[in-house]
């Protein structure tokens, strides 16, 4: 194998596959954006953030002291704290109740405020050592909701526990999508938890963080008392380009055994060393911003430009800006996704090319990661993929009278058949515009200053719509694959 094709199969091995999904993700993964620093700290109660930007994945490093302690000066203050973990794409009915033990709380009377009160309850009385009974949720509620005054005195003596152990504590909720499938029970769901956790901030040692959809987050959960308490720590996850290109070139760098060895020698040719503690490789700090160096780094394996000259645009830019969304954001996993494809699709497609990534690979790339893309919104949103469908085909931009002749020619019935068990469109009630405001807050319509309705390329590609002189608009399936690299080679 010619030392390029080793540099792409290496590129393949260093990027996961899949997403933790809520499991403790390997030490070599934990990566710290700047922006991410706010929401990790312990002030931080509300975090807010889109589909993949690292919700439950930060979820689940809190969740483990090891990992916590991978943060190092970044967030200091988290060597002294004990978590705990109040909801989570995982089961833990210990802990707390799943979305049918939570619908059958609340049909029987019980607020999901009292629930959530419930839930505290188990976690402190661990910390003070003390027994509640834990095979039946009706009954923690209803202990919790019956002795306001024990319960009080309980907190205060967990509150002085953590004071006397010089530890704090700190009780994490994610994944709260999955606490019902209907808007306005979920609306109270969240909004009830915030109130918690505006209760536990009088207690100095005890703290909660929330982590947030956005358009969670958009909906009126936040109109009770004192609630600008909790939205003065707000705090998003959000992806600089350059931050996702620093992530890149960790996952390289521990890449194993051999694979990593080969990708260590590249980045050193350009960065001049690297240091290695606590088993993970560790980037100098120019590798994680823009410069001259990041830069570099990338051009030494995609080259200088997206064709064979600058008109066809940079790699190092490209990458990035033609995953973005329509608030033109673009995912850790979209990137990471984008550049694994783009190595398979060189190693197969471009066995003679010099560099690992080719410029046509990397389009290629893209339109995995569009694939890909469009399976997770069609996980949260099922109903998003039933509007696309009748769109196929269609060029973009456009005006929205466009969209919404091919809406009705196909949904006689108007935008309230499109309905859905889990989580249905928020506005559906008002019609195609609603609909329209629901699409661009997700970030798959963008508003251009001409009025006109454009579609990202994340998304675009994956629902098969067209732009002149966009990437094509096909799902990068197996038979496409097979197609493309057959064209590869007979140009070959």
């Amino acid at each position: 194998m010619s030392d390029v094709n080793r540099i792409r199969r290496a590129i393949i091995e260093s990027i996961p596959t899949t997403s933790n999904y809520g499991e403790f993700p390997e030490q070599q993964l934990v990566y710290v954006p700047p922006a991410h620093v706010k929401a990790l700290r312990m002030e931080s109660n509300l975090v807010v953030g889109s589909r993949g930007v690292g919700k439950s994945f930060w979820t689940a490093v809190l969740g483990s002291s090891a990992l916590r302690g991978l943060l190092g000066a970044s967030v200091r203050e988290l060597e002294h704290v004990q978590v705990s973990i109040g909801f989570a794409t995982n089961e833990n009915i210990d802990a707390y109740p799943n979305i049918e033990v939570f619908a059958e709380l609340l049909q029987e009377g019980f607020t999901a405020y009292e629930v959530w009160r419930a839930v505290v309850l188990r976690w402190l009385t661990s910390v003070v050592g003390e027994q509640i009974q834990k095979d039946d949720w009706r009954v923690t509620v209803l202990w919790a909701k019956s002795n306001p005054e024990p319960l009080a005195r309980l907190m205060q003596r967990a509150n002085q526990a953590f004071q006397s152990s010089g530890k704090k504590g700190l009780i994490v909720f994610d994944a709260l999508d999955r606490s019902s499938n209907d808007w306005r029970v979920m609306d109270g769901i969240v909004r009830d938890l915030l109130r918690v956790v505006l209760w536990l901030k009088s207690y100095p040692t005890i703290h909660a963080k929330v982590f947030l959809r956005e358009d969670q987050f958009s909906r009126t959960i936040s109109d009770f008392q004192d609630a600008s308490k909790l939205l003065a720590t707000k705090a998003e996850l959000t992806w600089q380009p350059h931050d996702l290109h620093g992530l890149l070139w960790q996952l390289l760098c521990n890449a194993p055994d051999e694979y990593g060895e080969l990708l260590r020698d590249i980045y050193t040719q350009t960065m001049g060393s690297i240091v290695q503690r606590e088993g993970a490789w560790l980037l100098a700090e120019e590798t994680r911003r823009d410069g001259p160096k990041q830069r570099l780094l990338f051009e030494t394996l995609a080259g200088l430009w997206m064709g064979k000259d600058r008109r066809r645009g940079i790699p190092y830019v490209w990458s990035v800006s033609h995953l973005v969304d329509g608030k033109g954001r673009t995912s850790p996993r979209s990137f990471l996704t984008a550049i694994q494809a783009a190595a398979e699709d060189s190693l197969e497609g471009y066995p003679n090319h010099h560099y690992a990534l080719h410029y046509e690979s990397i389009k290629r790339g893209v339109q995995k990661a569009s694939e890909i893309r469009i399976a997770e919104i069609a996980e949260d949103y099922p109903w998003v993929t039933e509007l696309f469908r009748p769109l196929r085909g269609l060029t973009v931009p456009c005006d929205f009278s466009a969209i919404e002749d091919r809406w009705n020619q196909h949904f006689l019935g108007g935008a309230g058949t499109i309905t859905h068990d889990r989580l249905p469109p928020q506005n559906a009630e008002r019609g195609w515009s609603g609909i329209y405001e629901d699409l661009a807050r997700l970030g798959l319509f963008e508003k251009m200053k001409d009025g006109r309705v454009n579609m990202p390329d994340l998304y675009r590609v994956g629902f098969g719509l067209g732009r002149r002189g966009g990437v094509k608009p096909w799902a990068l399936t197996t038979d496409g694959l097979a197609q493309q690299h057959n064209d590869h080679s007979h140009q070959r």
